[in-house]
């Protein structure tokens, strides 16, 4: 007898979809794969502050510890609030759009901001990291979000 945990896990997520793709026996749509990503991108949101303690040149825009800064804490409990809201959306993703269209949004504009202070300097300090960090993370969480969501979106137009 196997225990099909992974299996199990998807199934309660996403339940079952119509086909897109086949990933280890379960075919998958791209509504399946938006709520799958948007679990993923809400755990990564809540991650922000351990990422800026592992890897801090690319999370963390100050020097010292991720704690001791007013304006990084204030952005990693937004992130956690959002990521919270995106595990949430993931069990009606099309009855959550705008809040999909949100975190698209604000993550191309975040990410947009922040690109361009990488080549700046404060405090001494260079943001180069960041172009290899944070800085195309949002841009993939946009692209991938928006997709997913116009796809799934375009899906259950046509029916």
């Amino acid at each position: 007898m196997s225990v099909d945990v992974p299996g199990r896990l998807i199934d309660r997520c996403v339940g079952a979809g119509s086909s897109l793709s086949s990933i280890g026996g379960y075919t998958m749509n791209a509504l399946s794969l938006l709520k799958i990503a948007l679990v993923v991108f809400g755990v990564a949101f809540l991650l922000i502050y351990p990422l800026a303690i592992v890897w801090p040149s690319g999370w963390a825009w100050h020097d010292g510890a991720p704690y001791s800064n007013d304006y990084y804490m204030m952005i990693v409990g937004v992130y956690a609030v959002l990521g919270i809201f995106l595990i949430l959306a993931a069990r009606d993703p099309l009855a959550n759009r705008s809040l999909i269209w949100f975190a698209v949004a604000s993550s191309l504009v975040h990410g947009a901001v922040m690109a361009q202070q990488s080549f700046g300097m404060t405090d001494g300090m260079t943001h180069m990291g960041h172009l290899m960090g944070d800085v195309p993370a949002l841009f993939a969480i946009a692209a991938i979000l928006g997709g997913l969501l116009w796809s799934a979106d375009m899906s259950a137009r046509a029916r």
